[in-house]
């Protein structure tokens, strides 16, 4: 069993920057691919970033590629989406989730078995 715990969200003016951060208790976190995702209002959540339980592999959505950047300090048990050039479009609440299962990473929610509670992030034009 592991729990997640995000922070680190807020809001920010278009072109400005966020860090997320990811706090795994329970199982060690370098057991598990980590993926971050969203979801806006009235829109269905999504795929956002994911890396691999090392750190050297990590994929992204095309919407934040280039922008965005994912790492995690297995030593802290944490894990960071780093924000920057936010957009409105941008807004959402923020999810990070462990997967235990795949390989790598995955993009599908359905590979992810532990979700965090989420942290809003406001991205006003």
């Amino acid at each position: 069993q592991v729990q997640l715990v995000e922070s680190g969200g807020g809001l920010v003016q278009a072109g400005g920057s966020l860090r997320l951060s990811c706090v795994a208790s329970g199982r060690t976190s370098s057991n598990y691919a980590m993926g971050w995702f969203r979801q806006a209002p009235g829109k269905e959540r999504e795929f956002v970033a994911a890396i691999s339980r090392s750190g050297g592999l990590t994929y992204y959505a095309d919407s934040v590629k280039g922008r965005f950047t994912i790492s995690r300090d297995n030593a802290k048990n944490t894990v960071y989406l780093q924000m920057n050039s936010l957009k409105p479009e941008d807004t959402a609440v923020y999810y990070c989730a462990a997967d235990r299962r795949s390989a790598d990473y995955s993009h599908y929610e359905v590979s992810y078995d532990y979700w965090g509670q989420g942290t809003q992030v406001t991205v006003s034009s």
